[in-house]
């Protein structure tokens, strides 16, 4: 697939000239610029390991006296997701669309504290399978199961008993999205990939930004090619990235659950005062590796902060404002 978006434009200006009459000469690639598009070989499984981690931070009280909050009135929290994920091939082509497997070969959540007896909802993904359909570039053109499964576990997110109501546990499933829904997002947001990319130039795009409480969040990003080196695997660009709040959020990511509910835990409580979550600040930054000759992405790193200040009657006396330090992050174990 590296060539074939080069060699498919060539042929498409050959087509076009020949109706003309004339047949132009074929451009070369512009010097000094890297063609990164994403490579398959049929039946040839990579294997991903996906971190997701975070530490929260609900400050009940912002408004801060000489001494400080009270540390009674600061509620920390922590919980990460690790997995593991197989991608074969089962459909190759090099000039048009290309047909993954993905296997989630396990899943496991941790929290601290946790009250609650109900395994993390994010684990039944564990030994589930989807397919994705993709172009050359690395844009994802058919989510149709991922969708599907998505909302399938998102049921297993509730309590079993309806005694007292749907109540929903705290689960990691938008790390799952913020994974899974944007593989190859640096590669396939370049603009214009037959052109190439130089060192040092920039391109933007959008990735979720997931929260423990149930609302959709983005972040803006910024990618640059800061350089491009040899290894032993090949010729590797080294993509960093820059993180900042988004303006809105796209309506075609999901939300895995529907209908009405409480949330249980601290945010379950805090969510019945109020009346929504503003991004004061998102701050942060990555780093990735992509080979180059073997057209995959070797591992990245995410690490982003966010402060979120919560709506709420100014008759309760409280400014709820909340703290995230996320990191996401994807290593090559092998293929």
């Amino acid at each position: 697939m590296r060539t074939a978006l080069t060699i498919l434009t060539a042929l498409v200006l050959s087509v076009l000239a020949g109706c003309n009459g004339a047949a132009p000469p074929i451009e070369p690639p512009i010097e000094g610029r890297e063609f990164l598009t994403v490579d398959f070989q049929k039946g040839k499984t990579l294997r991903y390991k996906f971190v997701s981690s975070r530490s929260v931070a609900l400050e009940w009280d912002a408004t801060k006296s000489v001494s400080g909050p009270a540390k009674d009135r600061v509620n920390k929290s922590s919980e990460s997701m690790e997995m593991v994920v197989a991608y074969t091939p089962i459909e190759v082509d090099s000039y048009g669309l290309t047909t993954i497997k993905a296997t989630c070969e396990s899943v496991k959540a941790r929290r601290s504290p946790s009250k609650s007896r109900q395994r993390d909802a994010v684990e039944s993904f564990s030994g589930a399978t989807f397919t994705l359909t993709i172009d050359p570039t690395g844009k994802i053109e058919d989510y149709s199961q991922l969708r599907e499964l998505l909302f399938k576990v998102g049921e297993k997110a509730f309590r079993p008993s309806r005694k007292q109501g749907r109540i929903k546990e705290a689960d990691m499933i938008g790390d799952f999205i913020a994974t899974q829904w944007f593989l190859w997002d640096s590669i396939s947001s370049i603009e214009k990939a037959s052109e190439g990319v130089a060192v040092g130039q920039s391109w933007k795009s959008q990735l979720s930004a997931p929260t423990p409480m149930i609302v959709r969040r983005a972040r803006d990003v910024v990618y640059t090619l800061d350089k491009v080196r040899s290894s032993k695997r090949g010729r590797v660009a080294v993509i960093s990235s820059s993180f900042s709040s988004a303006k809105s959020v796209s309506r075609d990511w999901p939300v895995p659950y529907s209908g009405s509910f409480q949330m249980a835990g601290t945010f379950g409580f805090l969510s019945r005062f109020v009346r929504g979550f503003k991004v004061r600040e998102l701050q942060g930054q990555g780093r990735e590796l992509f080979n180059i000759n073997a057209g995959r992405t070797e591992q990245y790193n995410h690490e982003y902060q966010i402060q979120l200040d919560a709506s709420v009657p100014s008759a309760l006396g409280i400014k709820p404002r909340i703290t995230i330090k996320q990191k996401l992050s994807m290593q090559l174990l092998g293929g």
